[in-house]
């Protein structure tokens, strides 16, 4: 009678062990999917995968289609070099720039044509709304910095000059070269002379090191553009977050201010659909560059600027305007997740309008009542999806990495509260090896995320991906400690000046609660984190008080005073720790810096550095390995050369990865 029900079960264990784990190789197979643009006709949404060969350590993006209302993915672009500034054109063209030139083709992929011949690569393009002007970055020579800029009879010299800050930034020195935003009439492909419209200015835009198309707009009449740039030089570049949103008259060559007076980040300039406003997401304090994003929004006609979301409890992560210019719906991380808002102009009212375990990662455009979105989850990569408007029902659109995943053997994820120290409730992620069985006991890793101010969400990554992690046969924990978005503006900002007490309590916390369940071996715990997540860890192993057999620290800050006299972006140091010269802050590089807890260490400890990193520099990791090989305590470095702050080059990350996992085998 019950052996219907028996096969069934039979059935569906035997899938389950069928189906593959995740493996750091098999990560790297994953279509990696961007949404690009929504075509000027409505009826398909262009999107971009990038696949990898790992043999030649490279990626190649190509451009697909797929009707918004479902269907087939139709491949369009199959040249190699990667197609970037993607955008719907009249006539329903695409326009997309390809090896530093600019092409169009039809949006069935038809008829691809270069446009641009020039000798220089063009970066950024963007062809005005006339069709009459292109836009588009390229460096320029500003100031003397090599040794052959001072003296011309010494060609061969090899040195650089400074006489102040910025002398170098993210992974790059200062070379004398700036990012200027140049336009020129263009006519079917023939560009005239390019006019510099920040001529003489030692200013980048776009901004550095992230920004890109972003930071330079036209407005929908072709008659001005509008940039963006921290217009700062040498320590006042260094110390300040100051970026202003310009405005640029073709007419007479002027340019005005149009967000002076606001202190902190103005960014992601965009004009309503009907020219008469302009939005942009604006950061109220200068050298705060975790502060409340707002989104401000100014009147053309009257120069009224409004701050539409100053009341509102959260930070906004980006923002798209509703094609009739009625609302603007923006992304947001509530409790976990980051999804989907709606405000409306006129009454100023927020909605939530996605709810679920999920991430709504980006907002690609919108056709007729229908959203087109990108949407993660820990156990899947990003996809295209629809949001039905008003109603918010998410639908699958694209599906790259289907076949994949239904090959794999998914991870159970659960949300986990937990009563902090000071008596607060503490979101945790919780993610579980495939087949997990709760009468086993497993090894538990504390996951401690970087930023300090970034969030613990839904997120998929290639490099600290939990998926990948838990299949190992490890539970994650992933706390929402404090500093983390989601759980309103205090919650944000009470990590500041406060690196090493509640947020590392927090941490200790929630392992402390996880480890009370029967399936969790005690005596296998890890912690690991990268960047202020490795500050987290050198500081757990100064204070764990033997609860972690191991330990993995990546580009994480060792000792606090050496590290503000070598890090670049000092408005950074300084908001969140203070300088150490400043006897105020004493307190702060006595009590919250891992290097003054060394005599406590005892824990094994993997150490991972990248050698051009300038946020995090090199002598970080190279004093913690020290200190650990000096005491004698089992210890590696991994140390990546040509790598920054992040790992992305394909071979080196799959060390990373290997190495990573062979660590915790080895110590766990």
């Amino acid at each position: 009678m019950h052996k219907p029900l028996l096969l069934t079960s039979l059935f569906i264990t035997t899938m389950a062990m069928a189906q593959e784990k995740m493996t750091p190789e098999r990560l790297w197979q994953l279509g990696r999917v961007s949404g690009e643009s929504v075509t000027a006709d409505g009826k398909s949404v262009i999107f971009g995968v990038t696949n990898y060969n790992v043999a030649d350590n490279k990626g190649e993006k190509n451009l697909w289609s797929i009707p918004v209302a479902g269907g087939a993915a139709t491949q369009l672009t199959t040249s190699p070099g990667g197609e970037g500034d993607v955008s719907a054109r009249p006539g329903n063209k695409i326009g997309y720039s390809l090896k530093g030139q600019y092409w169009e083709m039809n949006a069935d992929g038809s008829n691809p044509t270069q446009k641009t011949h020039g000798e220089e690569a063009l970066s950024n393009i963007r062809i005005s709304p006339d069709g009459k002007y292109i836009l588009f970055s390229k460096e320029v020579k500003i100031q003397k910095i090599s040794g052959a800029d001072h003296y011309a009879d010494l060609p061969k010299s090899n040195v650089q000059i400074y006489d102040n800050l910025n002398y170098r930034h993210w992974d790059t020195w200062e070379d004398g070269n700036f990012q200027h935003v140049f336009y020129a009439t263009y006519e079917d492909g023939k560009i005239g002379t390019p006019v510099d419209i920040m001529p003489n200015e030692p200013y980048d835009c776009p901004t550095m090191p992230f920004g890109g198309a972003e930071d330079m707009i036209w407005s929908p009449d072709s008659k001005s553009i509008i940039y963006v740039s921290k217009k700062k030089a040498g320590k006042e570049y260094a110390l300040s977050t100051n970026t202003e949103i310009y405005e640029y008259n073709l007419a007479d060559k002027s340019t005005k201010n149009l967000s002076e007076g606001n202190k902190g980040y103005d960014v992601s300039p965009v004009f309503s659909p009907d020219g008469k406003s302009l939005a942009w997401l604006s950061m109220a304090h200068d050298g705060y560059e975790s502060d409340k994003n707002d989104i401000t929004i100014l009147d053309r006609s009257t120069g009224t600027k409004t701050n539409l979301t100053k009341d509102w409890d959260n930070t906004v992560a980006s923002f798209h305007w509703s094609k009739d210019g009625k609302q603007l719906y923006f992304l947001a991380v509530i409790k976990g997740t980051e999804q989907l808002h709606e405000l409306t102009l006129g009454t100023k009212t927020i909605r939530q309008v996605t709810s679920g375990d999920f991430d709504i990662s980006g907002i690609v455009g919108q056709a007729g009542n229908t959203l087109v979105v990108t949407r993660t989850d820990m156990n899947h990569a990003a996809e295209l999806f629809t949001v039905a408007l008003p109603k918010g029902t998410v639908t699958p659109l694209t599906s790259v990495n289907k076949a994949f995943y239904d090959n794999t053997a998914m991870c159970k994820i659960e949300k986990r509260w937990t009563k902090t120290t000071d008596n607060k409730d503490m979101l945790s992620w919780v993610i579980y090896p495939p087949n997990f069985d709760p009468n086993k006991k497993y090894p538990t890793l504390l996951y401690c995320q970087g930023g300090p101010q970034s969030a613990v969400s839904q997120f998929y990554s290639y490099r600290w991906n939990f998926q990948l992690m838990a299949s190992q046969g490890y539970i994650i924990v992933a706390p929402n400690r404090r500093g983390m978005p989601g759980h309103g503006v205090e919650w944000n900002a009470s990590i500041s000046k406060d690196w090493g007490g509640q947020p590392i309590r927090d941490y200790l916390s929630a392992i402390d609660d996880v480890s009370k369940e029967a399936y969790v071996d005690k005596s296998r715990l890890g912690a690991v984190g990268a960047s202020y997540g490795g500050y987290s860890v050198y500081m757990l192993a100064g204070v764990h008080e033997n609860r972690f057999k191991t330990l993995i620290a990546h580009d994480g800050l060792f000792d606090l005073k050496s590290w503000y006299g070598t890090t670049e972006e000092l408005f950074f140091a300084n908001w969140d720790i203070g300088a150490y010269f400043d006897p105020a802050n004493a307190n702060a590089y006595k009590q919250f810096n891992p290097s003054e807890y060394a005599n406590k260490w005892n824990t094994p400890i993997l150490i991972i550095q990248g050698g051009v990193d300038f946020r995090v520099p090199i002598e970080q990791g190279l004093q913690a390995f020290q200190l650990a090989q000096l005491k004698g305590i089992r210890s590696k470095l991994l140390y990546f050369p040509e790598e920054n702050h992040w790992v992305l080059k394909p071979q080196n990350a799959l060390v990373w990865q290997r190495e990573f996992f062979s660590w915790l085998s080895e110590t766990l």
